[in-house]
């Protein structure tokens, strides 16, 4: 379903329907949601968030991260950005990319059993246009780590060049903490 919803994504940014036609599938949207709305459960039982199994956790709105190789230190893989993520000019939207960088530092700030932790800062600079539709090599690494913090780096590459660099803090939850 979120496969499906992704591609509709991109068909309706790229797309410029007639009035009649927007009618129509407006209101098909809201018959879905209401639909949809009679199954509502608690975050922890959604579809979507917490499964890594799945393509972007089952999140629609990140764009999906597609792991390679990975362990407790590193991880590499691809990502692709979509017609939806268009920012202009054939490139992907600058707020998109931090998207996959909190994605990826994430995973691997809270992989190798290390207690979860959440984003305390993301810093992500931008070197040149990251396209749209093409395979990117997306990667990321474990800098360092002091008490409950941990510091990682990434990079998002177009073959040879380098499109985004990150460096992210991740804070280890207190118990209890949610």
């Amino acid at each position: 379903m979120i496969e499906s919803l992704r591609l509709l994504h991109d068909r309706i940014t790229g797309a410029a329907p007639p009035p009649e036609l927007l009618k129509e599938m407006t209101r098909a949207f809201e018959d879905l949601a209401v639909e949809l709305g009679r199954y509502a459960v608690p975050e922890r039982e959604q579809i979507t968030g917490h499964r890594i199994d799945l393509p972007g956790r089952g999140q629609a709105l990140v764009p999906v991260f597609t792991v390679d190789e990975s362990d407790d230190e590193h991880v590499q893989g691809s990502v692709r950005f979509g017609r939806y993520y268009l920012g202009g000019n054939g490139a992907a939207h600058g707020g998109a990319i931090p998207l996959v960088f909190d994605e990826m530092l994430g995973r691997l700030a809270n992989a190798g059993g290390r207690p979860i932790s959440r984003t305390a800062y993301l810093r992500v600079d931008y070197r040149s246009i990251t396209p749209l539709d093409r395979d990117l090599h997306a990667e990321a690494w474990f800098d360092r780590e002091e008490g409950r913090k941990r510091f990682l780096r990434g990079v998002i590459l177009d073959g040879e060049t380098l499109c985004a660099e990150a460096e992210g803090l991740f804070v280890a939850l207190k118990p209890g903490q949610p």
